[in-house]
């Protein structure tokens, strides 16, 4: 038994940490009108890119099924 004696600081810590992030995160704190939020995203999504800078397209990814497949070598088995 005391040799679990040193996960004690870490649970203790934990436990306070779980807290904390509870007390801080309750409702009511910084809560932000929906109709507000969607027209700060509007304009921030609207906002033009600094110079220097591009958007570009996300490159296509190739689909892999997890599966090797060799080529086949020749159109016969033998």
């Amino acid at each position: 038994m005391e040799i679990l004696l040193w996960l004690v600081p870490a649970a203790v810590v934990t436990v306070v940490a779980m807290l904390w992030v509870g007390w801080v995160s309750r409702d009511g704190r910084g809560e932000v009108d929906r109709d507000v939020a969607v027209e700060r995203l509007g304009k921030a999504l609207a906002k033009e890119l600094p110079a220097g800078t591009r958007r570009t397209a996300a490159p296509a990814r190739d689909r892999s099924t997890g599966i090797a497949v060799r080529p086949s070598h020749g159109s016969g088995a033998g």
